[in-house]
């Protein structure tokens, strides 16, 4: 099994920045790609950005020019920099992770972290 550990979202006036980071531990031999999705309320759950172990990214594009998602290998995190907020960026935010085990492993593991609030009001 492996944990997932979010932290650093909170309250942000429109125009500021917050950064999210995701910790995986536990059982990991290697992570494959990590992501963070976002959930509104009344809403779905949506893909923000996502980064694959060859450091492609993928945006949503909302987000597009104000959120960088990085990685740091070493550390198993993903982390989230989110500039420029809007009111409509107010969600939680999960990241989920997708990963191996062990080098026995045929198949990947998803996981999802608690999720973090993030709130842009003034």
């Amino acid at each position: 099994q492996a944990q997932l550990v979010e932290s650093g979202g909170g309250l942000a006036q429109p125009g500021g920045s917050l950064r999210l980071s995701c910790t995986a531990s536990g059982s990991v031999f290697s992570i494959r790609a990590m992501g963070w999705y976002r959930q509104a309320p009344g809403k779905q759950r949506e893909l923000v950005a996502d980064i694959d172990s060859d450091g492609s990214t993928n945006y949503a594009d909302s987000v597009k020019g104000r959120f960088t998602v990085a990685r740091d290998n070493a550390k198993n995190t993903v982390y989230l920099q989110m500039n420029s907020l809007k009111p409509e960026d107010t969600a939680v935010y999960f990241c989920k992770v997708d990963l191996l085990h062990t080098n026995y492993d045929l198949v990947l593991h998803s996981y999802w972290g608690q999720g973090t609030q993030v709130t842009v009001s003034s």
